[in-house]
């Protein structure tokens, strides 16, 4: 009987080392990790923002939102389309979209306003900051990017 339990009890302790065995060398080597996909388009992601006062280190930030161009328009901006085909028509050169339009009549109010473009714009690191005098100033330049 004693060798009956022990050639029993040898024989459960090969198949559970073989099985905790099998079951460390499938765990010893881990999956490899997806490739990270790669984007034929530059990145372009960017947080704007539209706060009251003269520059944007003391200012409150009353309104941001984000706005991604590529692959495709999206993010938190209302016109995330609008704002892109904006900055494309411009190459990307912000200080073109906030200029003031030739002719506006606006006070001389100083009640400023900054808006702050800050992220990537088509693989180059941006971080833009434009002070407008007052809301007229800032209704007449904002364009569609700042627009939110």
């Amino acid at each position: 009987m004693r060798y009956i339990t022990g050639g029993i009890a040898l024989g459960s302790a090969l198949i559970l080392g073989s099985l905790v065995g099998a079951g460390t060398s499938a765990t010893a080597a881990p999956a490899p990790a997806p490739a990270a996909q790669q984007s034929l388009y530059a990145p372009s992601a960017l947080v704007l923002t539209v706060a009251q006062g003269d520059s944007s280190t003391n200012s409150g930030v009353q309104r941001a939102v984000t706005l991604t161009c590529m692959p495709k328009a999206s993010g938190t901006h209302p016109d995330a389309r609008g704002a892109c085909n904006e900055l494309r028509s411009v190459g990307g050169k912000f200080e073109d979209i906030t200029k003031v339009k030739a002719g506006t009549a606006c006070t001389k109010e100083w009640n400023p306003y900054v808006v702050t473009a800050e992220g990537v714009y088509e693989g180059q690191r941006v971080k833009y900051e434009h002070v407008f005098g007052n809301t007229c100033e800032l209704k007449a330049g904002k364009g569609i990017v700042f627009e939110f």
